[in-house]
């Protein structure tokens, strides 16, 4: 079961960047995106469906804003919209679908980057937890596939000295998501790649992308049950529709 994740930043403007060609060509089993801006009556799904997928959105309230969806080649046997919590439901940031085996997350944390936003981020961070507590005790075999906007460790971030005062590294955060993964996730392209410089997300400022000055802030956490089914995990950094790249995970039955 191949399953990529991807903050497209904008669906429609990905699409004029040749999306799906790429998604042609990558062919993935589930497709999850973030940060998609728009209704699914906004976009031409006419092209998804071309390709062999059903889709499920989950947008924002307010329109051109945040947004997430996934695409299957296989229709799920359940899809839930949200998480029943409010506040994360009105700014569209999760969506599940169930398969026999697994259940597959795309989430889209908040970013942290004014001290409005911060404060909501740590509050969502809480309820997201709080959330996967209460569904793994049913859905005991997920894959949270998103946009975390948090880089875990040093190596996750290329400059973590002069970061580490900036929201997405900072200790709080990093703190979280080590707490998060340690409830029992693994993260899949750690878990099978140790090597450094490799990143999911660069700034369109200063020539960042070309310079590989980025940050590793998508993940696919894989529940600890599901370790062994790991076949690969991989970044696609060659992608380019988005200031973010695809993020891969491969499992086996």
């Amino acid at each position: 079961m191949k399953i990529l994740s991807y903050n497209v930043n904008g669906i429609r403007a990905a699409l004029n960047k040749g999306f799906a060609d790429w998604l042609k060509a990558a062919q993935p089993d589930v497709l999850c995106l973030q940060e998609t801006k728009a209704m699914a009556e906004q976009v031409d799904t006419g092209i998804f469906e071309n390709l062999g997928y059903h889709h499920h959105w989950h947008s924002a309230q307010k329109k051109g804003y945040s947004g997430v969806a996934i695409l299957t080649k296989t229709q799920p046997l359940h899809v839930q919209e949200g998480t029943g919590i409010d506040h994360m439901d009105f700014e569209g940031r999760v969506i599940r679908a169930d398969f026999e085996k697994v259940s597959v997350i795309s989430l889209y944390l908040p970013s942290g980057t004014n001290i409005d936003r911060l404060d909501y981020k740590f509050k969502f961070m809480d309820d997201f937890q709080n959330y996967i507590d209460t569904l793994k005790k049913d859905h005991p075999r997920l894959v949270i596939c998103g946009d975390y906007n948090i880089c875990h460790r040093a190596i996750d971030i290329h400059d973590p000295v002069r970061n580490k005062n900036v929201s997405g590294f900072l200790p709080e955060e990093r703190e979280w998501i080590d707490g998060f993964m340690n409830s029992g996730f693994v993260d899949s392209f750690r878990y099978l790649n140790t090597e450094p410089h490799q990143y999911s997300w660069w700034s369109y400022r200063a020539n960042a992308r070309n310079n590989n000055k980025g940050w590793r802030i998508d993940y696919n956490l894989v529940s600890e049950t599901l370790k062994n089914n790991i076949n690969r995990a991989y970044l696609l950094p060659d992608a380019k529709h988005s200031d973010h790249c695809p993020v891969g995970v491969e499992l086996e039955f």
